[in-house]
């Protein structure tokens, strides 16, 4: 649901081509759209520029597939389904062809919003220190991606070989925003912190052995953080550090 749907609705009660009652109803429907197992905020497109997010995980194939369904029907923008398996896409598929699936990011989305015009010189960078952080990385890529944004990566230049990383300072001073993802000790994220005047968002993740408490001691050192300007988002949240990212470079 977007701004100038409603535009449209004035235009045509305006003109007499609808009734009162249709108006009503249609801005009746606008907020929400009650379906019992959940309430689909159609709504959000206009409140934050991007409709509601799908967190597929732990609902049914025929629930993601509802709620996909009622917002493909209402939002004229991309739509995202997150922590889905290939058996949900699959499902999905059936009733909406255009709906691709990325195995590595677990997302199911949708894009088509025309709107969109990626300004080359703003991009996002997303960094790992390791390839098992990759998984994560996608996740943010592709989510500050669907949101209208130019993303660059740097995969595998963790401060264990520093020197990969320093091969990377053009992207890293060029950047606009920086995702850095790292597991183990999470100490990428300080040293990339410590080499740009620009944003990093931090994302731990749950990589690493025992003493790493799946992400845990990754998040501590995250937090704890001396380089300035390092924020953290929950540990594997990729999605969420890709909307912060995608917030943060829209800003003018």
């Amino acid at each position: 649901m977007r701004e100038r749907d409603i535009r449209s609705l004035l235009r045509q009660y305006k003109e007499g081509n609808i009734s009162e009652e249709d108006a009503v109803g249609w801005v009746r429907d606008i907020f929400f759209e009650d379906m019992g197992f959940a309430e689909v905020d159609h709504y959000r497109e206009i409140r934050q520029g991007f409709p509601e997010v799908i967190y597929a995980e732990g609902k049914t194939k025929e629930q993601v597939l509802a709620i996909l369904m009622a917002l493909y029907q209402k939002s004229g923008g991309n739509l995202m389904a997150t922590r889905a398996n290939q058996e949900k896409y699959e499902f999905v598929k059936r009733e909406i062809p255009e709906a691709k699936y990325h195995e590595e990011a677990r997302i199911i989305y949708v894009e088509r919003d025309e709107r969109i015009r990626r300004d080359e010189k703003r991009y996002i960078l997303v960094v790992t220190a390791g390839t098992s952080d990759i998984p994560v990385a996608e996740e943010a890529r592709l989510t500050a991606w669907l949101w209208g944004n130019q993303v660059k990566t740097c995969y595998d230049c963790g401060v264990a070989g520093i020197h990969r990383l320093f091969a990377h300072l053009e992207e890293i001073r060029s950047a606009n925003v920086i995702i850095v993802i790292a597991g183990m000790e999470g100490a990428l994220a300080s040293v990339v912190g410590g080499l740009t005047d620009k944003p990093v968002i931090a994302v731990p993740t749950s990589i690493g052995y025992g003493a790493s408490f799946h992400g845990l001691s990754a998040l501590l050192s995250m937090l704890n953080s001396c380089a300035s300007g390092v924020s953290v988002v929950n540990i594997d949240n990729g999605f969420g550090a890709g909307v912060l990212a995608s917030k943060i470079n829209g800003l003018r």
